[in-house]
C-alpha cells in the first residue's frame, strides 16, 4: 500500500528541519516503506504536530474523494474546495499541499478506509477531533445545497471507520443541515460566489443544532449547550491536534452553537 510510506516522508522532513509544511509535503510525496512498521508507530505516542499533519492531509484527501464520488468533478466542486482553502487562509506551499492532497483523494485507487483508519489511530481518545473532521466533510457535502446518494454512502463509510454509530451519524446530519441556517458552512450561488441560507432559522433548527427537543427542560438544554461549546472550543481543539489553520472553522461552529442557543432561550423564555 503506497499510502503508509508517506509517514516516513513526514518524519524525514521533520528531521531535516523543513518545518511543519515541509513535513506535510513529505506526507504527501513519501513512498516505499513497510505498512506494518508504520502501524506500530501509530500505536505508540504521537505528538501534536504529527497529529495536525495527518488531520490536515486527511481532510483534503477525503474531500477530494467525496467530491469524486458524485462522478465527474465540476468547476463548482473545485470552487467549493478553493473556498475552504480561502477560509483557512492557505497560501504558498501550504495551499499547494492541500491541493495535492485533494487531487490524491480523487484517484480511482484512493485507499479510503486505510486513510480513515490512520486518522482514527492518530486521533485516538480525542473524539472531539473525530467529530470536527466529520463535520467538515458534512459541511462540504451540503455546500451545494443537496446531498448526493453517493456522497451519503461515502459519509457513512467515514462515520463507520471513525467509530461513529449510525444513530450518531444521523444526528450529525440533522445538526449540520440545521446549522446552515445559523451561518455554519457555505452555499453555492449561480454566479460562483457564496451566501448564507436566506430563510430564517426556526426553533426546530436551533434544537437540532444543540441536539435537544423543544420539550426538554431548560437544565437539559443548558447542559447540552455547554457540552457542545466545550467540544468545539477552538483553542482546546488545536491543543489536541486540530491544525491551527482550521481554527476559524471551529470558531464559526462555536458561533452557530451560540446563535442556536440564544434563539432557543428567546423562544422558550428562559435565561
Amino acid at each position: 500500500m503506497h499510502y503508509w510510506g508517506k509517514i516516513i516522508g513526514v518524519i524525514l522532513a521533520i528531521v531535516s528541519g523543513l518545518g511543519f509544511w515541509g513535513a506535510l509535503v513529505g506526507l504527501i510525496i513519501g513512498h516505499g516503506f513497510d505498512k506494518a512498521s508504520i502501524q506500530r508507530k501509530f500505536a505508540g505516542r504521537m505528538n501534536k504536530r504529527d497529529r495536525q499533519i495527518i488531520f490536515f492531509a486527511s481532510t483534503f484527501q477525503i474531500l477530494g474523494h467525496l467530491t469524486k464520488s458524485k462522478g465527474r468533478v465540476t468547476e463548482t466542486d473545485i470552487q467549493l474546495a478553493t473556498n475552504l482553502m480561502d477560509r483557512m487562509q492557505l497560501h504558498g506551499e501550504t495551499r499547494k499541499a492541500a491541493q495535492q492532497a485533494f487531487r490524491e483523494g480523487k484517484s480511482p485507487n484512493f485507499p479510503l478506509r486505510d486513510v480513515l483508519k490512520q486518522l482514527r489511530m492518530a486521533c485516538y481518545g480525542r473524539f472531539d477531533l473525530i467529530q470536527m473532521f466529520l463535520e467538515i466533510q458534512l459541511q462540504a457535502a451540503f455546500a451545494d445545497g443537496q446531498l448526493h446518494p453517493n456522497e451519503r454512502k461515502v459519509l457513512f463509510i467515514i462515520a463507520e471507520e471513525l467509530g461513529i454509530s449510525k444513530v450518531q451519524f444521523e444526528q450529525f446530519l440533522d445538526m449540520i443541515q440545521s446549522g446552515r441556517q445559523f451561518g455554519q458552512g457555505y452555499s453555492q450561488q449561480q454566479s460562483g460566489g457564496y451566501y448564507q441560507q436566506s430563510n430564517g432559522p426556526t426553533l426546530e433548527d436551533a434544537c437540532k443544532v444543540l441536539g435537544v427537543s423543544p420539550s426538554d427542560d431548560p437544565t437539559k438544554i443548558k447542559r447540552a449547550y455547554r457540552k457542545l461549546m466545550s467540544e468545539h472550543h477552538p483553542d482546546k481543539l488545536v491543543a489536541k491536534g486540530l491544525p491551527p489553520e482550521m481554527m476559524e472553522i471551529a470558531k464559526q461552529k462555536a458561533q452557530s452553537i451560540q446563535a442556536a442557543y440564544d434563539l432557543v432561550k428567546k423562544e422558550l423564555g428562559f435565561k
